[in-house]
């Protein structure tokens, strides 16, 4: 398995995963299938351009994507020594194989080379046990919950709030 950063080559790759993961898992994401399916790969050629707010990572095995996940670091000087790790998604057919684990290990050593960066944040909906606890092996903790956070239809999830402090 190689992990590296995504770059301005790999947009129609990252789309195609993207959408997979909002049609595949609703209740994970704040955005919906809906709201993304007409967006263009040219969105994500520009932002793989700009690191300077956010750094896409994708796991591959065999040339293929597999597994994401987007830090996005803080803009406001107040809230500059913080990131959240967003977009986070492995293929079914591949979970349980550690590449989630190694997505996120590998995100929180770039953090830590970025410079600046103290705490990594991430939501995770409750009904992802599995997720949580991949989280909770990579440092992460909970600091709250957010009851009825998303609606998804019409049932609402529960997520968590965890915190990782570098």
């Amino acid at each position: 398995m190689e992990i590296r950063e995504l770059y301005s080559n790999d947009p129609e790759e990252y789309l195609s995963i993207r959408l997979e993961a909002l049609k595949n898992n609703p209740s994970a994401f704040a955005s919906s299938y809906e709201e993304e399916k007409n967006v263009s790969a040219e969105k994500y050629k520009n932002s793989f351009s700009n690191k300077s707010s956010a750094i896409t990572f994708g796991a591959y095995e065999e040339s293929q994507l597999v597994g994401v996940v987007t830090l996005v670091k803080e803009q406001p000087l107040k809230l500059s020594h913080r990131a959240n790790l967003v977009a986070i998604y492995i293929k079914p057919e591949k979970r349980g194989y550690g590449i989630g684990k190694a997505l996120v290990l590998s995100v929180i050593e770039q953090a830590k080379n970025i410079g600046g960066i103290e705490q990594i944040y991430l939501t995770v909906v409750t009904t992802n046990v599995q997720a949580e606890k991949m989280y909770t092996s990579c440092g992460f903790e909970v600091i709250g919950r957010d009851k009825k956070a998303l609606k998804v239809d019409h049932t609402y999830y529960d997520e968590e709030h965890m915190v990782l402090y570098l």
